[in-house]
């Protein structure tokens, strides 16, 4: 099979080598440049890119997504869709190959988004930009997804076990353009209610506390909106902007709604557990961190997010034991948490000064 990566960029130079490093293994590398104005064509260029520069005016990521597939040649077998600031983990092409089945559309693929200080993993779900060649969009200016557009019906998605992406993101790039471009977005198809999603969590960002609730109540009485995870993270949304125009009632009422609407999920008990500590509703936080870890199995979707799934549940129990005045849980709790995160100071010195209250108590 013949096996295409395909990128856009723009002033990225920082990341190119070690980019081109780890996409080294496809059979092409072809990548758009949008106007950078470092040093990132000619480096591509060194590093056997193959770069074209056009300038997307007016900017739309579908748009430049789009131009940069049909830089891939017409007989590529496999198109590997990634930005400059992501790596692919040695090996993947062998086993995308060994996932890959005749008439194939896509592949599914295990993607690291963020990562913590101590650099464990962060948010982590599972990506499909990988695609045939034939028969695929992008659409939407941002957030962009692919779309089949070929006839009948697309091929399988296949799970590409093994295959791994990180994504090591530049902290000092702003994403200040994705507002407009979601607003654009839900004006082009009011209808999708993927879109109303985001752009009522980008609201939530920007500390529109009312546009995020009224986008948000809106995105739950769309017909399309039957995904519960996402629903959940829209009442989670909710909840937290009320919770920061100080309605704390309303908060609670929401994230409530969001663990009836989604009760695999971790996030939204977590979510009330803090508001919870911050009420020293201590045995509030025990009762819904206790319901978060009795969760499992980590989802596969990027409705996942890295706190729940990390040392956060044990460290509100570790304080929690301590105030209702059970000191050996608490340490077994603190204890727990610098399992989960073991370079954290804080919870570290939690664990030594349990220790010595625990040696301390009469036998």
């Amino acid at each position: 099979m013949k096996v295409v990566v395909y990128a856009i960029c723009k002033n990225e130079a920082q990341f190119v080598r070690k980019w081109m490093e780890s996409m080294s293994e496809a059979d092409e590398i072809v990548v758009l440049d949008t106007g950078s104005t470092d040093d990132t064509v000619a480096l591509l260029r060194e590093c056997g890119a193959q770069v074209t520069e056009e300038t997307i005016t007016p900017w739309r990521f579908d748009v430049a997504r789009n131009r940069s597939l049909e830089l891939v040649a017409e007989d590529a077998d496999i198109c590997v869709c990634t930005d400059l600031d992501e790596v692919l983990h040695p090996g993947w092409r062998e086993l995308l190959e060994q996932a890959w089945v005749p008439g194939a559309g896509q592949a599914r693929y295990r993607y690291t988004w963020s990562f913590n200080p101590d650099g464990s993993e962060g948010v982590v779900f599972w990506y499909e930009k990988i695609h045939a060649r034939h028969g695929y969009r992008w659409t939407h200016p941002v957030h962009e997804v692919l779309s089949w557009t070929g006839e009948g019906v697309p091929g399988p998605t296949v799970t590409a076990e093994g295959v791994q992406l990180d994504h090591h993101p530049d902290p000092t790039k702003s994403r200040g353009q994705y507002l407009p471009l979601l607003e654009l977005s839900v004006a082009e198809d009011p209808d999708d209610d993927r879109n109303a999603h985001y752009l009522g969590r980008e609201y939530m960002f920007h500390g529109r506390w009312d546009d995020c609730i009224r986008t948000l109540q809106h995105h739950l009485t769309m017909p399309s909106s039957i995904w519960p995870d996402e629903r959940a993270a829209s009442m989670r949304f909710i909840a937290k902007s009320y919770l920061m125009k100080g309605e704390r009632q309303l908060a609670r009422d929401w994230y409530l709604r969001a663990i009836a609407e989604a009760p695999h999920l971790r996030e939204a008990y977590m979510d009330l557990a803090v508001m919870l500590y911050e009420e020293e509703n201590w045995d509030g936080v025990l009762y819904f961190t206790g319901c978060a870890l009795s969760i499992v199995h980590r989802p596969r979707t990027y409705i996942c997010e890295a706190a729940p799934w990390g040392s956060q549940p044990y460290d509100l129990r570790t304080i929690a034991f301590y105030r209702t005045g059970r000191l050996q849980e608490s340490l077994d709790a603190a204890r727990q948490a610098v399992a989960l995160e073991p370079g954290n100071k804080r919870l570290q010195d939690n664990v030594a000064i349990l220790e010595r209250l625990s040696e301390a108590q009469p036998s």
